[in-house]
Parts: C-alpha cells; structure tokens; sequence
C-alpha cells in the first residue's frame, strides 16, 4: 500500500512538471517575430527619412531657381538703366547713320553761320584739284567731304574724318577769288597746314536740326 501511495505522489509531481515547463515555452516570446510596436516604430523612423529627404531635396530646387545667373545679373543690374537715362543723346540720334551724324556735329562747330536753310554734303575723291580753275593747283591726297550752305556766305568746311572723332581741315574757299596761276608752292602749303580738329559732340537738337538741313550735292 505504501508502494503504490509514493508511485501515486511521483508520477503527480512529475506531471506537474511537466504541466509547468509547457507553460514556460507558450509565455515565452519567439525572438524571430517582432512585435506590432517595433514594426510601428521602424515604420514611422523610415517614412520620417523619406520625408526628411524629400524636404531637402525641394529646398534645394527651390534654391536652384532663385539663383541668380551671371545673365540676369546683367540684364537686371540698375546700373544699366541709369547709364541709358544719362546717355539720352544716343537714344535721340539713333534713327540717324553716323556719317549723317559727323556731318552735323562738324558744321556745328565749325560752320560760319549756323542760321541755314540747307546743309550740302559733296564728296571729293583724291587726287582732284583743290582749284580746278588753276592748272598749278594741287591734288587733295585723300578723299575729302566738302559741306557747306546754299548761299555763298553761308561759308564751307572742307575736311577729311579719321574715325575717331577728329577731323583734318583743308583751309580752301568755296570759291577761289584771286590772280592764277598761283603756283604749286601755294596749294603745297594749304595741304601741309591741314589742321587736326577734334569735333565736340553738341547737343542733340542742335545736330537733329542740322540733319533735318542734310543735301546731298549729285
């Protein structure tokens, strides 16, 4: 009897032995399975990063287009404005060429009388007479351009440009009065003595005005 108790009392304790190990396995967590709040976690960390890198990457573009490129500094800087605004002569005169332009401007400085109805414009090739009335007169050595008013005392200018803003006067009349032949040592001398003028640039309606008057001699 005593034999058949203690087996009793043995197989009860190692069933609940048993009993108990199995709980243990069930409670404890498997470690390859993450739980709902990790999975969370990593899920809100990995959309912060995207969005943390889309932000950047928007502010950047956004500070692409408002970079200013050399090209726009240009055409943008104020400067430029205020250099046209003090250059209103330029604007005035560009409907006018630059021949039509010295024309006047030399006339305005060096015409003897500027109340004239007429501004004639002849070109003179080189190698013509400066007096074609005397057989002894000179050559002019270059092209020349003579201007002058419709009247006689209007007076004349007879010049050749050089381009940068001077010209070379040639002190001949419109009209030779005097005794010929006068001789090749007189006509030598008025070539020599051309002088170097420098022509101012005047004011805008003064060289309109003028070029209003241009004729241009056949």
């Amino acid at each position: 009897m005593k034999a058949v108790t203690k087996i009793f009392w043995i197989g009860a304790v190692m069933l609940l032995m048993t009993g108990c190990g199995n709980s243990n396995e069930e409670s404890a967590p498997d470690a390859s399975q993450e739980s709902p709040a990790t999975e969370t976690t990593e899920k809100d960390s990995s959309e912060t990063k995207d969005n943390t890198s889309k932000d950047e990457g928007e502010e950047a573009d956004m500070e692409k287009e408002n970079e200013v490129t050399p090209e726009e500094a240009v055409t943008t800087d104020p400067d430029s404005t205020s250099a046209d605004a003090d250059n209103p002569e330029e604007d005035a005169l560009a409907p006018y060429t630059s021949e039509q332009i010295e024309y006047a401007r030399v006339w305005l400085q060096l015409g003897p009388n500027q109340d004239i109805d007429g501004l004639y414009v002849e070109r003179i090739s080189a190698d013509t007479p400066l007096n074609p009335d005397d057989e002894t007169s000179g050559v002019y050595p270059e092209d020349v351009i003579q201007l002058a008013g419709s009247r006689l005392v209007d007076g004349s200018v007879t010049y050749s440009g050089n381009g940068d803003g001077t010209i070379n006067v040639y002190n001949v009349p419109l009209r030779w009065d005097g005794e010929y032949p006068a001789g090749e040592e007189f006509y030598t001398e008025i070539i020599d003595n051309t002088e170097l003028v420098p022509i101012d640039v005047g004011k805008d309606e003064a060289v309109i005005r003028l070029i209003q008057l241009l004729k241009e001699q056949p």
